[in-house]
């Protein structure tokens, strides 16, 4: 009976080795299956470009003509870009009148959202609570309320603005009540009430542009491209309550995770900046080779990345160390704009 028990303790140790092979070789192909890539909308190239971290381009997806901006839905599966159809908002021209929806895994545009006679889509942001994007057109000045699902305008309202730009959704229970927009061909933001279309005015810096919501939604932090400062805006009272100086030229931004810091693109310094959000003071810069002129910050907080359109190079940062950790050139004229570092499959 010895050398029983022996054989059948081997053929069991020999399963186990089996299904412990197979678990592994699953979790292999499920690694393999996602990757890290960056995507970036080229707006020269009118394409969203897919690439790795040292800049190996992956794959490249035709979108409208002069791409400016771009979010992604709340599951990560499509972007949506403005097909503003100039290349800087000073530049005349029609422009275009569509939204791009690219699914990323895909990597295939797979629709277009037209904006009718609302021309030059720009500043766009979404509402994951009721699925809805706020996008703003400069020709005429106008912001539109794009069911995302349905993928068609739903309203459009006038913010009383001058070249609308960028947008950002206000927070609310039940999904956005209001929106933010940044005019700026003046020196103040728009905020629209969406259900009702009333509008009132914040005062804000010179040339207000990008604009960002702290995680807990109660302020909002705008760039003064011409005022070299980040206006602090609280939601709720949507009134102005503080001032962050910075360097020359901040165009965009965006906030860690835990509302701590910010990090900015100083156009017109050559630099990335870093401010403290509770003493609302400039902490840190970094200088790269050309004017950056977007920013984002990866979900886990710990990296941000920007591009330098005019010099074809897409920057990536570290956020704890406050140092550039890597940059890589897209094709000659290119024109990078929003960089994204995103899991796909």
């Amino acid at each position: 009976m010895v050398p029983q028990a022996g054989k059948g303790s081997a053929v069991t140790s020999f399963i186990f080795m089996l299904r412990w092979a197979a678990l592994l070789s699953m979790c292999a192909c499920s690694l393999m299956a996602e990757q890290q890539v960056v995507l970036v909308l080229l707006k020269g190239a009118n394409a969203l470009g897919y690439y790795t971290r040292d800049g190996q381009l992956l794959a490249k997806v035709p979108v409208g003509q002069h791409p400016h901006e771009m979010v992604l839905s709340k599951d990560g599966k499509f972007a949506y870009i403005t097909d503003n159809g100039t290349m800087r908002v000073e530049n005349p021209g029609a422009g275009g009148n569509t939204i791009s929806v690219v699914d990323i895994a895909a990597r295939k545009r797979v629709k277009t959202i037209s904006t009718g006679n609302y021309r030059r889509p720009h500043g766009i942001s979404l509402d994951p609570v009721r699925n809805y994007l706020a996008v703003t057109a400069e020709a005429p000045d106008q912001l539109l309320l794009i069911d995302a699902e349905e993928r068609k305008v739903i309203r459009r309202f006038n913010p009383n603005g001058k070249t609308t730009h960028m947008v950002s959704f206000g927070p609310g229970k039940s999904g956005a009540e209001y929106a933010f927009v940044s005019n700026s061909g003046a020196a103040y933001l728009s905020v629209v009430q969406l259900t009702t279309g009333m509008v009132k005015t914040i005062p804000a810096g010179d040339r207000p542009e990008g604009s960002v919501l702290s995680p807990s939604g109660d302020l909002l932090y705008v760039a003064n491209r011409d005022s070299a400062s980040i206006t602090v805006v609280d939601t709720a009272r949507q009134g102005a309550i503080g001032e962050i100086r910075t360097g020359r030229g901040p165009v965009r931004l965006a906030v860690t995770p835990d509302g701590r810091t910010l990090v900015y693109a100083l156009m017109n310094d050559n630099r990335i900046g870093f401010a403290d959000t509770e003493t609302r003071r400039q902490t840190a810069f970094i200088q790269v080779e050309g004017q950056p002129i977007s920013m984002s910050i990866a979900a886990d907080g710990k990296t941000a990345l920007a591009s330098a359109e005019e010099a074809d190079t897409v920057y990536l940062i570290s956020v704890p160390e406050r140092k550039l950790i890597g940059q890589f050139k897209t094709e000659k004229g290119a024109g990078p704009d929003p960089a994204m570092l995103v899991t796909v499959p």
